[in-house]
């Protein structure tokens, strides 16, 4: 990783933004997402006494990700088509492999969650990490595919390979690096959202 451009990056950050991500001049992006209000609503609808009813869960699924900015308008009606469609035992392996990210082993989750989602030629990082990034923003990445080549490219980050179909192993070692570049910039932009970090560095690459 080049620490000289993520340093650089800061202190740019910083002359347009003052106060950093509680600056007012970031506001409108901010409301724009309504990032906190939508991690709320999902802490409630991904609760664990949900997880028995996998239906549910499913179709809280499609609602996310249709309210979601996150979620491409090309993958929203796909999404909601996928629920619909789905058979019993794929609602319940979507179900399983949910609650194993949230609250169990993350790495069988994420493996479940690809495979289901694979059914339906949805394996895309977005849909695998916007559930757990929503309920968890302290400590789930968000991965969106362009800003993440982006940043392995600009960042100058050494062995990691993006490809387009997720795999747990790429995901731990780039969410490391994404923990260590939080750990070399001021608290200001550590910021407790992860996609607010990433938003960022996205920016900073974009100067």
């Amino acid at each position: 990783m080049n620490l000289h451009k993520l340093k650089n990056a800061e202190a740019y950050f910083l002359e347009l933004y003052p106060e950093g991500f509680q600056d007012v001049g970031l506001l409108p992006i901010i409301k724009k997402h309504h990032t906190a209000k939508i991690s709320e609503q999902v802490r409630e609808m991904f609760a664990k006494e949900n997880f028995s009813q996998p239906e549910l869960i499913c179709e809280n699924f499609a609602k996310v990700a249709s309210k979601s900015t996150l979620i491409s308008l090309f993958e929203k009606p796909r999404v909601r088509e996928m629920v619909q469609a789905m058979r019993m035992e794929r609602r319940d392996m979507l179900c399983i492999g949910l609650y194993e990210m949230l609250y169990g082993d993350v790495k069988e989750g994420f493996e479940t969650m690809v495979e289901v989602l694979s059914f339906y030629n949805l394996a895309k990082w977005p849909l695998v990490t916007f559930i757990p990034y929503y309920f968890y923003r302290d400590k789930a990445f968000f991965i969106k595919p362009t800003t993440t080549k982006n940043i392995i490219t600009f960042f100058e980050i050494k062995g990691l390979t993006y490809k387009p179909k997720p795999s747990y192993e790429f995901y731990v070692a780039y969410t490391n690096v994404l923990e260590t570049m939080k750990v070399n910039v001021g608290e200001k932009i550590s910021h407790d959202d992860n996609a607010a970090f990433t938003g960022f560095l996205m920016m900073a690459m974009e100067e």
